[in-house]
């Protein structure tokens, strides 16, 4: 077994790439107190979820693809340095402005790692361990969302400096994960000379099968992400009356648990059914959300996330392993990154006219829309893959 494929090299990496992940939600909880402490309003929480968003999109496609050239270690210990490089912002910033930075520098963490991270572990896994190589990298980046708004939320209740000590320690856990990083061994095969350009979402032909569902299935559930990431504090605050910062990072964290859930259910769940099973859990996850905002129920709430995060986690992995498993060995890390581009813009375009949408009708009116839209984009995605993979068996 090479140092590249050992259980410690997969372990590392798998927890670099958590560590990182964790960084992107951090400021999650802590937008009421920037909004208190800077005066700002609910449309600026959405640009500034808006313009971290179109920093991973932007990382996607300037570097997606230049860890198959370059190697994953090099890109890997660039998306730390991004990370780090937000922590600072956020620690000094004190500014609208110093926010917006610093969420940008965190899209661009998040898009560096997203593609590289994703191959990176599934490539490091020992090879009694592939049957779980994919489950452990999505899970990896999710529980690292997760992991994020609970562990804010938690020091800006209870701890001294409430909007600065979660970046402290931030700092700290990335230190550890580079020195994780410089003590694995690289993954990929290089080329002998690298070719670096912007990722082109062109798809190879045959990743195009299961790339279209895939990125169907992930405008749904990715819409979903994004409306917890962003939005829920404020309808905690606003339409639940809860204010604990600990009690909203859990909630969100909820969420992300339920996709590891459905994530793991992947291989239980027949491959024909699998799509199918995840789209029915994501409708009744978003309806339970809808009910939650026009009942002001928390448990609904609570409910909702977990069943939307079981169905994105079902549809997500699938996806992913799909994707993954068909992609060409010099053109992994691009394919990977292409699907996630699909993703990011399926969190963010919709959140983002949420946003613009409540100061003309109300957070809990758009909110409640929301969730029906969502709901009927995962029914209409359902009915399409259906018909994708009715021709494909007819081909």
């Amino acid at each position: 077994m090479s140092a590249a494929h050992s259980p410690r090299s997969f372990i590392l990496i798998a927890l670099a790439f958590l560590i990182t992940m964790i960084g992107t939600t951090v400021p999650t909880p802590l937008y009421a107190i920037y909004q208190q402490h800077l005066g700002f309003d609910a449309t600026w929480v959405t640009l500034i979820f808006a313009i971290y968003a179109a920093g991973v999109i932007a990382a996607l496609l300037a570097v997606g693809s230049w860890s198959d050239q370059l190697g994953r270690r090099p890109m890997l210990v660039a998306g730390l340095a991004m990370g780090a490089i937000s922590a600072v912002i956020f620690l000094t910033t004190d500014s609208v402005t110093g926010l917006l930075m610093g969420r940008l520098f965190s899209g661009f963490s998040a898009g560096i790692m997203t593609g590289t991270g994703t191959v990176a572990v599934i490539e490091a896994a020992p090879a009694r361990w592939r049957g779980v190589s994919t489950l452990a990298a999505t899970a990896a980046n999710m529980l690292g969302l997760g992991l994020g708004p609970l562990l804010a939320g938690y020091t800006s209740q209870y701890l001294p400096w409430p909007v600065q000590l979660i970046f402290i320690i931030h700092l700290g856990l990335l230190a550890a994960a580079a020195l994780a990083i410089a003590c694995v061994g690289e993954t990929a095969q290089r080329p002998a000379r690298p070719r670096l350009g912007l990722l082109r979402p062109s798809i190879p032909p045959a990743v195009r099968g299961p790339f279209i569902p895939a990125a169907i299935a992930g405008l749904a559930g990715f819409s979903v992400t994004g409306l917890f990431t962003c939005l829920v504090p404020a309808i905690m605050r606003q339409v639940m009356g809860h204010d604990s910062g600990l009690l909203i990072g859990a909630v969100i964290f909820v969420l992300f648990v339920g996709s590891i859930v459905g994530q793991a259910l992947e291989k239980k769940v027949p491959a024909r059914l699998q799509m199918t099973l995840g789209c029915t859990v994501l409708i009744l996850g978003v309806l339970g959300l809808g009910l939650s905002i026009a009942s002001a129920q928390l448990w609904l709430l609570v409910l909702g996330g977990a069943l939307s995060g079981i169905g994105q986690g079902l549809t997500f992995r699938a996806g992913m392993g799909a994707v993954a498993g068909a992609a060409p060995p010099g053109q992994k890390a691009a394919v990977t990154s292409a699907l996630f581009v699909v993703y990011y813009l399926s969190m963010s375009v919709p959140v983002i006219a949420v946003g613009f949408s409540i100061p003309q009708f109300g957070l809990r009116h758009v909110g409640e829309t929301f969730s029906a839209l969502v709901a009927l984009v995962a029914l209409l995605a359902m009915l399409s893959m259906n018909v994708v993979r009715a021709r494909a068996s007819n081909a």
